[in-house]
């Protein structure tokens, strides 16, 4: 993959539960940059919650807000974006995110994200049938995306979060990817 230049957006994809937000905003201070939680920022947008969204409009109404906000949110240089589990379907926004950006891949087994998920309350794909079945069947779809567009793949199932993005840091920099602060 090319290399990105210093100041590009930096985006966080792996499955829900795999710790893109909560290791995306460690990431973000440890850079500088600020830090946008896409789902939230479609949220704030739209005026409503993400589950009812997919009630209302569907998952494709929900897909075609999540590739707007990202084109606007990859226009910011210094950000890191944590992106929807399933951002990565659509062929636009897997050109959007290789074209502007580092990509990390935050990967967790499908029993973390079980674990992590709770309830699944809020994340509609999990609203219905066998909440593992479901997680092993998205990950097995999704899975060779994330890893095609990874600039740094990275378990997000060792340590915490803020280690995680620790790690993430030292793979950015030790890849030229980023420069420190006192390039």
């Amino acid at each position: 993959m090319p290399e990105q230049t210093v100041g590009s957006p930096v985006f966080m994809v792996g499955p829900m539960g795999s710790g893109k937000s909560t290791v995306g905003r460690h990431l973000a201070g440890l850079l500088g940059y600020s830090f946008v939680d896409s789902d939230a920022e479609i949220e704030s947008r739209a005026g409503a919650d993400i589950p009812w969204i997919f009630d209302v409009e569907g998952e494709a109404g929900f897909r075609r807000r999540e590739t707007a906000v990202l084109v606007d949110l990859a226009r910011n240089r210094q950000v890191v974006i944590a992106t929807g589990g399933g951002a990565i379907l659509a062929e636009e926004n897997r050109q959007l995110m290789t074209d502007t950006g580092i990509v990390i891949f935050l990967n967790v087994s499908v029993a973390q994200q079980v674990k992590r998920t709770g309830s699944g309350e809020g994340r509609p794909l999990l609203q219905t049938g066998d909440r593992e079945e479901t997680l092993k069947k998205l990950m097995a779809e999704r899975e060779p995306l994330y890893r095609e567009l990874a600039d740094v793949i990275i378990s997000g199932s060792g340590g915490n979060a803020r280690k995680v993005a620790c790690r993430i840091h030292t793979q950015l920099s030790e890849r030229g990817l980023i420069s420190s602060a006192t390039d």
